[in-house]
């Protein structure tokens, strides 16, 4: 009997002890809920109150200047001239005076064809206009003296004019004979061929002791003039009028710049605006020429090129870096004597050298943020940074 009992106590007390269990594991749960949500709270209240320290920022002043309106546009270098020089007559190459890729001067030696035959054929043809001479003079005094003969009735008509039309046949032949000298000499001097421009030789394809011949399309070598050289651009078709009241006032300076904007290889003038648009682009072709001292510029490259239309005189400017873009369009934080932002709504013109033309909006002496806006609040406080002025200077100029 009393082990039985001892039995039925121990059950209710087990299960005693597993329903604490789970009251205890449910506390722990709960607690650890209100902790997360706890947290989560402290930090949604964060973000809805940031700290109110000033933000640090740069800034930059605006300024009154003059301001340069420039047409930007994509271009190719083309040489003002380009030859490819080939023969004019037939022969063996017995020198190259040349080497790849040299400077060569107007009026150099590039090859020198083997003259032999030619000055033979010229030698031939001085000695038939001598032989024809001497014919010459014989047949005008034996005209001569029939005329005589037949003043005095001892020659017949018939012999006066057939020695007349001798003489005229002759005479024919003298002037054929020097036509032929003056041919062969022409065919001579073709044995030396010389440079018709000065420019940079380009590969040379032909080697001495080759045999050429006038018909030859390949050529000798092709000379590419390099001083001065050209640049074709083109602008929109749009700013055909303005380009053309531009021109109406003198020449227009074109500046030249490698196909990433970085570098610049030289300044130059508009020397054409193409005569038509292209229909298909909308664009019209404008060429400059540059004098091209270092050969910065070189044939077929590609480069940008910015056409300096007018300048504006006077006007007001701000670092670019100053204009934002909102959902009501462009704006700028001013920063006021109180070192607040105040955030201005602006309308920008162009936007050229890292220089930003104001129509609205800004005035002379306001001083703008340039960097730190994402941290600016408007009516929020600023603290602005030393190095500020430096940066605005070296990027006006720029």
């Amino acid at each position: 009997m009393l082990p039985k009992l001892a039995t039925q106590w121990r059950m209710p007390r087990a299960r005693r002890w597993i329903w604490w269990l789970i009251t205890i594991g449910a506390i722990s749960v709960g607690y650890a809920g209100w902790q997360h949500v706890r947290v989560a709270g402290a930090v949604v209240s964060a973000s809805q109150h940031p700290s109110q320290s000033p933000a640090p920022i740069h800034v930059a002043p605006v300024e009154r200047t003059d301001f340069p309106v420039v047409l930007n546009g994509l271009g190719t270098v083309q040489a003002t001239n380009t030859v490819t020089v080939r023969s004019r007559v037939d022969g063996q190459i017995e020198k190259v005076g040349f080497e790849e890729g040299q400077m060569v001067r107007e009026g150099d030696l590039l090859v020198q064809i083997d003259p032999a035959p030619f000055q033979a054929t010229l030698n031939q043809a001085i000695a038939k206009l001598a032989q024809d001479q001497a014919s010459l003079t014989n047949g005008k005094q034996d005209l001569e003296r029939t005329t005589i003969l037949s003043r005095q009735g001892n020659a017949t008509q018939q012999l006066l004019d057939q020695r007349t039309a001798n003489v005229a046949s002759l005479t024919a032949q003298v002037q054929a004979d020097q036509a032929a000298i003056d041919s062969a000499r022409v065919q001579l001097a073709y044995t030396t061929i010389k440079s018709p421009l000065t420019g940079r030789a380009g590969f040379r394809l032909v080697d001495p002791g080759n045999i050429v011949h006038a018909n030859d399309q390949t050529g000798i070598l092709t000379i590419t003039q390099l001083q001065p050289i050209s640049v074709v651009f083109t602008a929109p078709e749009q700013q055909l009028p303005a380009i053309n009241d531009a021109l109406a006032s003198g020449p227009l300076k074109v500046t030249a710049y490698s196909s990433d904007g970085k570098r610049r290889l030289g300044e130059g003038t508009l020397k054409l605006l193409d005569n038509q648009v292209d229909p298909a682009s909308g664009t019209i072709r404008l060429k400059a020429s540059f004098d091209n001292p270092d050969n910065a510029l070189w044939p077929g490259l590609s480069v940008t090129t910015r056409l300096l239309v007018r300048t504006l005189k006077d006007v007001v400017v701000v670092p670019d870096a100053a204009v934002q873009r909102g959902p009501n369009g462009l704006y700028a934080y001013v920063v006021t004597p109180a070192s607040s932002a105040e955030l201005r709504d602006i309308k920008v013109g162009q936007i050229e050298g890292g220089l930003a033309l104001v129509e609205q909006g800004l005035s002379p002496g306001e001083r703008i943020v340039t960097s730190g806006h994402y941290r600016v609040q408007p009516g929020g406080s600023v603290q602005v940074l030393d190095g500020q002025q430096r940066r605005t200077t070296a990027q006006k100029v720029e």
